[in-house]
């Protein structure tokens, strides 16, 4: 990898179009080329979607054995002979993975592989996936950190065909250009689309991109002279679904698209791991068992319990609990601030609410200081 960056320096490069070259997975990629980056042997560009050549990448290659294109076999073929893989391999578990915006991710188990290395893997195999569960707890990260190519549409009511395929926009003169949308962008570069919320979408509007997921791989741009497009190798397609989101409704015929469909809940132990107070992480564990029960509706996933952290440094623990009561639904309010008063040890926590208006002398005085009134009145 390294002698192909080299050899083109002024290039560049998206994980699909490294993958496509020389004939290995995305996920092989991934992890070579971040390696690269890591030991400041290339340059990650922009978003991360794109790498260069830099300075040291050439002596990178002089030490590294690399594999001409032509070695390997095809990617379809690759794909499927490590379908099953033997079962002497034991997949290595990674470390932490920097997404795009610079954000952790800590990958956790899927079918005796890491996550990543699991989605990936069915990319090669052109296996669509569904992830849901509640909000908040990682799927949209799962995907970020498995696909440095990704490109994600944001579902909701008002979604179009438009939206995904591509629409008409004026220009600067006053005309108006065709301007293709993410599934032609996805399909034409070979890069991995993720539709998050993709259940708040209208079925006849996600039907758009049905031929796209199937064996034909293409779809007919009818909007704009009624061009055919086909997708090119690396294009794959991951949705999410919020089972729990009013409104979001998981049809059949979009169920169906969708091989394997994963489930994904908040990881408490890391949580801990990640130095959450211990008592907070308690309180959602026991929420999360009555949401199973059926008994509450909402219990804080690791997004929350994240905000908290943040919060607690900024505001304090009183702050940061009152804010994590505020937060949860009103029907579900008045057992979550039952839950942290028992827990955390704290009486009558309320969420967050202003307060009476502070005078301007009060308001000047450094914290824990007192007032001349209030010293006048002490006497």
């Amino acid at each position: 990898m390294a002698r192909m960056l080299a050899d083109r320096p002024a290039d560049p490069l998206t994980i699909g179009e490294i993958s496509k070259a020389l004939g290995h997975s995305h996920g092989a990629v991934q992890q070579a080329v971040t390696t690269l980056v890591r030991r400041g042997e290339a340059d990650q560009l922009g978003a991360g979607k794109q790498f260069r050549a830099n300075g040291k990448t050439a002596a990178a290659a002089q030490a590294a054995v690399i594999s001409p294109p032509g070695t390997h076999s095809p990617r379809a073929q690759a794909a499927m002979a490590r379908t099953t893989p033997p079962a002497a391999t034991t997949p290595k578990q990674p470390g932490p993975i920097r997404r795009a915006g610079g954000q952790l991710y800590h990958p956790r188990e899927l079918a005796d592989l890491p996550d990543v290395e699991a989605l990936n893997r069915l990319r090669d195999a052109d296996v669509p996936v569904l992830l849901y569960g509640p909000p908040g707890t990682g799927k949209t990260s799962l995907v970020e950190a498995a696909f440095p190519d990704l490109i994600t549409v944001a579902g909701d009511g008002d979604t179009t065909v438009g939206d995904l395929i591509g629409d008409y926009t004026l220009d600067d003169s006053g005309g108006y250009v065709w301007q293709y949308g993410p599934l032609v962008t996805a399909m034409t570069e070979g890069r991995a689309l993720l539709i998050d919320d993709a259940t708040l979408i209208s079925p006849k509007v996600l039907a758009s991109m049905y031929p796209a997921m199937d064996g034909r791989r293409q779809i007919q741009v009818k909007a704009h002279k009624g061009e055919t497009v086909q997708a090119k190798q690396g294009f794959f397609v991951v949705a999410g679904h919020n089972p729990g989101v009013h409104g979001a409704v998981l049809t059949e015929a979009l169920a169906s698209r969708f091989s394997v469909q994963i489930q994904v809940g908040t990881d408490y132990d890391l949580a801990l791991a990640l130095k959450i107070d211990a008592r907070v992480v308690r309180v959602a564990r026991n929420l999360a068992r009555q949401v199973e029960l059926g008994e509450l509706g909402w219990a804080p996933q690791l997004r929350e319990l994240l905000s908290y952290q943040r919060t607690e440094a900024v505001l304090g623990t009183k702050a940061a609990l009152g804010n994590l009561v505020g937060i949860a639904p009103l029907e579900d309010r008045d057992a979550v601030a039952a839950a942290v008063s028992k827990i955390a040890g704290v009486q009558q926590v309320a969420p967050l609410t202003l307060g009476r208006q502070l005078s301007a002398s009060a308001a000047q005085q450094p914290p824990g200081s007192t007032s001349s009134a209030q010293r006048g009145r002490s006497r």
